[in-house]
């Protein structure tokens, strides 16, 4: 097994991070989504990239894994921040998309990378977002997988799903059952995992770090930031907008309204991709991303 954790102090906060490939190759940095670990960017998905002549690097945002932990912070009501945001009406968060995307940008000082290619999945492509419209000058090209504009017109998640996504567990067991019930909704139908495949997974990542308060707050901050529409359309950074034909966390529309609005990017559909990385597309998926950071 590949992972090595190391440390870096990144805008005020130690960030663990794992790399791939020759340090003196173009940098692609890796913006995991909501709640999840680094080490749900496939090994096989990094060392392909490497493969290609970049040195990847994946990191855990902060409040998750082996990251800095937002542990000070009041508990969240993610109820009540789903109702407010729901009608634009603001709220008080520990930390916002915005913090996270200068975490990014505090992780390529670490490791003087002057300019990056950005690749973030779900709520990773909201924070390159905002890394692509706070430091443009830092992204030499952006990929945004499975993600969204914020544009609250868009149709989301069913009620179902998302009651499933905050259900709050007792102990292991159900814990990791849980984990196990969500994966399986919002993954490929096309490409499911075997229930060894899933058990495996689930458990690296229990057995690595479990921190269920900073999903909660890191949805907050995700709520909070609201439509990022008028900005994405200032975005000049050559952007591959990726995204699923059946994905049932985030529809299909968001990926079309992201592209929509970013002046210049290309879509990708991706036949029978839910909300995950299938080990059966990631040859699929590295070809993109090469072909578009190779022509930037």
């Amino acid at each position: 097994m590949h992972m090595t954790d190391k440390y870096l102090d990144a805008n005020g906060i130690k960030l663990a991070y794992d790399d791939f490939g020759d340090t003196t190759n173009p940098a692609i940095v890796l913006i995991m989504g909501l709640g999840t670990q680094m080490v749900a960017w496939p090994e096989e998905f990094c060392q392909q990239l490497a493969d290609h002549g970049y040195w990847v690097i994946r990191f855990d945002n902060r409040d998750i894994g082996l990251s800095d932990k937002a542990n000070h912070a009041k508990p969240i009501n993610i109820a009540k921040n789903i109702v407010l945001a729901k009608f634009g009406i603001p709220f008080s968060v520990p930390y916002t998309l915005e913090d996270m995307a200068n975490d990014v940008v505090g992780l390529l000082d670490a490791l003087s990378i002057p300019q990056a290619h950005i690749v973030g999945a779900s709520m990773g492509g909201m924070i390159g977002q905002l890394v692509c419209i706070q430091a443009p000058e830092r992204a030499r090209s952006f990929t945004s997988i499975m993600s969204s504009s914020g544009n609250r017109k868009l149709p989301g998640a069913s009620a179902d799903l998302i009651k499933q996504m905050v259900k709050q567990t007792v102990g292991e067991d159900e814990a990791i059952k849980q984990r196990m019930k969500v994966i399986r909704l919002i993954g490929s139908p096309d490409y499911p995992l075997t229930d060894e495949e899933l058990s495996q997974k689930v458990l690296t990542s229990y057995n690595r770090s479990y921190h269920p308060d900073g999903y909660l707050r890191q949805l907050s901050a995700i709520l909070r930031n609201g439509s990022r529409v008028k900005d994405l359309r200032t975005i000049t950074t050559p952007t591959l907008v990726i995204h699923g034909r059946k994905d049932p966390l985030v529809p299909l529309a968001a990926g079309i309204d992201t592209a929509r609005n970013i002046k210049n990017s290309k879509l990708e559909i991706i036949e029978g991709m839910g909300h995950d990385l299938p080990k059966e597309l990631i040859p699929e998926i590295v070809t993109l991303i090469t072909d578009h950071t190779s022509a930037n």
